[in-house]
């Protein structure tokens, strides 16, 4: 029998049909509410949008390059079993999701019902997490601005000029674009930023575009190709692996979606899943497929510096990177501040505690007081939402704007937030919620494998990391540049 984590009790009337269909419904149990619940309003497209523009990012443009270090084959291989593990992970935390109140489910809330004890660490890692990315994209931008403007200016007016001094300073078009993004970390749903992922999916099929185009007719600038492989391994294997596995982290904006979107049943969710992440399967493929095969062995790390700047076809892709960089920040901001209202404010968590301690003794206002305290919780005051808020950009703008180099810091971040928000956790989150339900025997197990396949990645990609720290050039892949 499947236990039932809900704070009110089961012997309240059944007000309705139930929320959960399918396999959530069976997990989730048998729990009913006294009040009437809201329904989402995100639709799947949104969901899908805003899912898909977390996942791909920067990371695409060095598919090509974990290609070149495998061959086609593996490459296309590997690909795709890193995008069905991560799609996995992120199954298995919709289904954890039913088991937390309606719509309020988030990491804290389900590390409280399985490790309660650890759930505001869990938080402060995810959140740290989130803002090393959100800072990655910011450096980003700074740095390829300045190229885009040159690259740009020189297109569209006399080669023989240059543009002001002003327009190749890098801080002060990050000063510029901060006044677009503060505006988009203030709103509070993820729906709300739907339509700037459109526009951040659109700058993909741009890169997607061009990488397609260059293939089938090179440009005359463009240097002939290196040696390509059907199957090859090199040592550069064990460096660009991780960069497939962390390219498909999205999971936390998973908990977002799943409070947002209309009627959030098992198989709507699985629709955005597999269509988020079939997405990106798709997109980091074709990218790997046709840059390899147009640079061969000759492919740097960053595909799109791989064509001549001098085209303006060229310019407006680097433009379309810097945009998708761009409209990527705020959906790391969400997750960041959520988890850190948690990790400031988790005592609203004990009041529920009581009442599911002692629900044969409590009224049906106590479970409507818990149920509001959490929601307050959740919803998160006007004033706590612009302190984090601040916090969060402020914080972030300073770095990017003093440091241009980040790479060894963000390395140690990815290989362990990614790993434990999309392996770790997911696994071990189902684990212990689904261990008293025989029916579910198998993909308990199957989570307990996520687990400890996550616990391995993890240890291999931080001891890579240290390793390159002690022994930076007998790291360095092709296409490196000092």
């Amino acid at each position: 029998m499947v236990q039932t984590y809900g704070i009110v009790p089961p012997s309240q009337p059944d007000l309705g049909p139930p929320e959960h269909s399918g396999e959530s419904s069976a997990l989730l149990g048998a729990s009913n509410v006294s009040v009437k619940k809201s329904d989402g309003r995100a639709s799947i497209g949104s969901c899908i949008s805003n899912l898909s523009n977390t996942i791909i990012g920067s990371g695409m443009l060095t598919f090509p390059l974990a290609m070149a270090s495998a061959g086609v084959l593996p490459g296309m291989l590997t690909c795709i079993f890193s995008g069905c593990v991560s799609a996995f992970g992120l199954y298995l935390l919709s289904l954890c999701a039913t088991k937390t109140r309606h719509r309020k489910s988030s990491f804290f809330a389900v590390a409280e019902l399985t490790f309660p004890k650890a759930a505001v660490f869990f938080d402060a890692a995810i959140a740290t997490k989130c803002f090393g990315v959100s800072l990655s994209y910011l450096i980003i931008i700074k740095g390829l601005m300045p190229n885009v403007v040159a690259s740009l200016y020189h297109d569209l007016t006399s080669p023989s000029t240059s543009p002001p001094d002003w327009a190749l300073d890098a801080g002060n078009w990050l000063m510029i674009f901060m006044v677009i993004l503060v505006p988009l970390c203030f709103l509070r749903r993820l729906d709300s930023l739907r339509h700037t992922s459109y526009v951040a999916l659109f700058s993909v099929a741009y890169l997607v575009i061009i990488v397609t185009k260059c293939y089938f007719w090179p440009m005359k600038s463009m240097p002939p190709p290196g040696d390509i492989h059907l199957i090859r391994f090199s040592p550069n294997f064990i460096s660009t692996f991780p960069v497939q596995v962390f390219a498909f982290t999205c999971a936390q904006n998973l908990f977002l979606l799943y409070n947002e979107v209309t009627n959030n049943t098992q198989p709507r969710m699985n629709i955005i899943i597999g269509g988020s992440i079939g997405s990106a399967i798709v997109t980091y493929e074709i990218i790997a497929v046709f840059g390899y095969l147009t640079f061969g062995s000759k492919v740097g790390a960053n595909i799109i510096a791989m064509y001549p700047s001098t085209s303006l076809f060229i310019a407006i892709g680097q433009l379309a990177i810097v945009i998708l960089v761009l409209f990527s920040y705020p959906l790391q901001v969400h997750p960041c501040r959520n988890c850190l209202d948690k990790v400031f404010h988790p005592g609203h968590v004990r009041a529920v505690k009581r009442v599911r301690e002692n629900e044969d003794d409590v009224g049906d206002d106590e479970y409507a007081a818990a149920d509001d305290d959490e929601h307050a919780s959740a919803d998160m005051s006007r004033l706590k939402h612009t302190i984090l808020t601040t916090a969060i950009i402020t914080c972030g703008f300073t770095v990017a704007y003093f440091v241009d180099d980040l790479k060894l810091v963000l390395s140690f971040v990815g290989s362990t937030g990614s790993t434990t928000i999309s392996f770790i956790l997911p696994g071990l989150f189902y684990w212990k919620l689904s261990r008293g339900d025989v029916s579910a025997r198998r993909l308990n197990m199957g989570a307990l494998a996520l687990a400890i396949y996550g616990s391995c990645i993890f240890v291999f990609c931080l001891g890579f990391n240290i390793y390159q720290v002690l022994h930076p050039a007998q790291t360095r892949g092709p296409g490196h540049t000092d």
